[in-house]
């Protein structure tokens, strides 16, 4: 038990710095779920899972690069691969509708962005700036849509 245990905790200091990664990761799957569940009751193709894979992918990433003494100009360049990762992710979920003129899946996909900006907010250790994102995204407005 031992091992499994200096396994786990390897590259942590202490118990603190280990309680402190645990945070953030329960901080960042909350945060994504909520925003997946609000897209998934209104019936959209990103919902819950997505949007906690996505919060809890960037959160990690960075919190693994930081934890083994990353520079900050090495977690820049993290940051910009995630920005640019997510952004193909995010073109996926845009369909271009040839027959009827019509383009869909725009807000899908910056609210995938958003949901990394979370990710990336939380894993830097800025959970409240973390939740302001979310509360901004939450109470955006919504365009009417038209036929």
């Amino acid at each position: 038990m031992e091992i499994f245990w200096q396994e786990i905790t390897s590259g942590l200091p202490d118990r603190q710095q280990l309680a402190r990664v645990i945070i953030r990761l329960i901080a960042a799957t909350l945060l994504g779920s909520i925003i997946g569940f609000e897209r998934e009751k209104a019936g959209k193709a990103a919902g819950l899972l997505t949007h906690i894979l996505v919060t809890l992918g960037t959160c990690l990433f960075i919190l693994a690069c930081s934890g083994f003494g990353m520079n900050s100009d090495g977690l820049s360049r993290v940051i910009q691969g995630i920005v640019t990762g997510i952004g193909f992710l995010g073109a996926g979920t845009i369909p271009k509708l040839s027959e009827e003129r019509d383009i869909q899946g725009l807000t899908t996909a910056a609210g995938i962005w958003m949901t990394a900006a979370i990710g990336v907010a939380v894993g830097l250790g800025g959970a409240r700036l973390g939740f302001a994102r979310f509360d901004y995204y939450r109470d955006c407005p919504r365009a009417p849509r038209t036929s």
